[in-house]
């Protein structure tokens, strides 16, 4: 088929944005209107003339408006061949007639899901059942019919009528026919993932359900991904209730690339696990510094501090608003690829505008903390791996002190700080943190006594009276040897190895404290 001239459009849709405008231009080009419900009134309303879809299948809306569309005159008439003569005549048999243009968005189900404290009868009701089969069937035969989705798109339907002579193309019938296929396949998935969740009913099931049913919805193309031959692009989940990068506002600078948002996403992970002033600098989505303070510049500076070296082309982290002070800081910092933070000050961000090659995102959901119960995807070749976010937390009465020397308050403090960040750190990773902020990370190795190398290199003289964090447990005490003899105090780990009464036994040679955590904090 070429050009579809249209004659006939049902219009019912839940989104009433323009769809007034819509009718009018409709009607202006001949196009007979059917619609139902709400949609029937506002047009009328506007004095546009509209069939009701009670008058064309000659039926009544029973059950409360549940059955309304479900009729075999409104599918018939979207759903018949133009060129099959047996099509024809069994729509005249049935007394239908075509319907050309099918205008139908959905019952707002995920917007009904993200209300707190949502009853599930309202949610139920929020199931739309007519809209998705009349999107199916128009989509079905888009060598006939045009299907519009969006409201966003009448403008180009419009267009495309003035161009087509009151037609539609097959290219364009089959944009918008991919477009409402992929509308539905996210309705049902969102709809899966509500009855996926653990209920009374089903708490003693596993979380993860047998089908993992997910769509996620087009952002954007990137300029390419982590290498300039590779091609990229963002997609967003829908329905995400915690703080995402996408819904952070670039305030100036660039598009982001491929690997801001990989290096930002690490960035983001860390910003939600503090409530006092924290910053963060991080490479490669791994921290080269981190730091807490009384305010956010004493933060920031103490964390860029912890390796200069390393911050430059950085991505810098603030759970603060900043304000000039920080600014003023951040300013100085020879280049820095992304700033993010819940806010900026007007004054700093005149500022901190000014170099354009730096991107400054604001995102308030920062402050409001991790997302509960969160669950983190990882796409392996041909599958994907599924797990529960790392949300386990350490406080002082979690610890177990196993030598003999039990640690001051001041090393307490950093042991639980420099415990958060080894979190963030690539395994096998070691953190060395002295007054709530780091000294020197030793990340991504294979062997954790290089890992100890290599924060103790970072660290230099600043590892004498510093703590030290391992994300997993020392199978033998050169690990910690290495940390003592560069005049580490204290040493938190999770214990658990055959080897830990060696461990025990090199910290206390050193007169070190060491805290056993129980847990393990692996990224990889």
């Amino acid at each position: 088929m070429s050009d579809s001239k249209i004659k006939r459009a049902l219009i019912s849709v839940s989104d009433k944005t323009d769809v007034t405008k819509l009718a009018e231009q409709l009607h202006e080009r001949g196009i007979e209107i059917i619609s139902t419900g709400g949609t029937l009134e506002k047009i009328k309303e506007s004095g546009i003339p509209a069939v009701s879809v009670r008058s064309f299948t000659g039926s009544p809306e029973v059950m409360e408006g549940r059955v309304k569309t479900l009729h075999p005159k409104i599918h018939a008439g979207i759903l018949y061949r133009r060129d099959n003569d047996s099509d024809v005549e069994q729509l005249n048999q049935l007394e239908s007639r075509g319907i050309d243009l099918v205008v139908v968005n959905l019952y707002p189900f995920e917007q009904t899901v993200a209300k707190e404290g949502v009853a599930e009868p309202e949610v139920i009701e929020n199931i739309d059942i007519g809209g998705p089969s009349m999107l199916r069937s128009a989509a079905k035969n888009f060598n006939d019919v045009t299907v519009i989705v969006d409201p966003a798109d009448y403008a180009d339907l419009i267009a495309e009528l003035d161009q087509h002579d009151g037609g539609t193309t097959r290219e364009f019938r089959r944009t918008c026919a991919t477009k409402a296929f992929s509308l539905t396949a996210r309705y049902d998935s969102a709809i899966a993932a509500y009855f996926q969740q653990e209920t009374p009913e089903t708490k003693d099931s596993s979380v993860f359900p047998k089908t993992l049913s997910q769509t996620w919805q087009f952002r954007s193309e990137l300029r390419y991904g982590e290498n300039p031959h590779q091609q990229a692009a963002v997609y967003a989940q829908p329905g995400y209730g915690g703080a995402s990068l996408l819904d952070a506002e670039i305030l100036s600078g660039k598009e982001l690339s491929f690997n801001n948002y990989n290096d930002l996403n690490a960035c983001l992970d860390m910003l939600l696990d503090f409530s006092e002033p924290f910053a963060c600098v991080l490479k490669h989505a791994n921290p080269c510094g981190a730091a807490i303070g009384k305010t956010i510049a004493e933060a920031y500076k103490a964390a860029y501090e912890s390796d200069p070296l390393s911050a430059y082309g950085s991505i810098i982290g603030l759970n603060q608003p900043v304000d000039m002070e920080c600014a003023k800081l951040l300013h100085e910092t020879f280049f820095v690829e992304c700033i993010i933070a819940p806010e900026f000050d007007d004054e700093a961000f005149k500022m901190l505008k000014k170099k354009k090659a730096r991107r400054l995102l604001r995102l308030p959901q920062i402050t409001e903390g991790r997302l509960k119960n969160d669950q983190v995807y990882k796409h392996v070749l041909g599958g994907l791996l599924v797990q529960s976010a790392d949300e386990a937390e350490v406080n002082a009465a979690d610890l177990k002190v196993v030598t003999k020397r039990t640690p001051t308050d001041d090393e307490l403090r950093d042991l639980l700080f420099a415990w958060k960040i080894v979190k963030h750190t690539k395994s096998n990773a070691i953190v060395l943190a002295k007054a709530g902020a780091t000294v020197g990370i030793g990340m991504g190795q294979t062997s954790r006594v290089d890992a100890g190398h290599l924060a103790v290199k970072r660290a230099g003289d600043r590892a004498k009276g510093a703590v030290m964090a391992s994300d997993a447990f020392y199978p033998m005490p050169d690990g910690v040897e290495v940390g003592t003899d560069a005049g580490v105090t204290a040493i938190i780990q999770p214990g658990g190895s055959k080897g830990d009464e060696q461990a025990i036994e090199a910290a206390d040679k050193a007169d070190a404290a060491m805290v056993l955590t129980g847990i393990r904090h692996f990224k990889h």
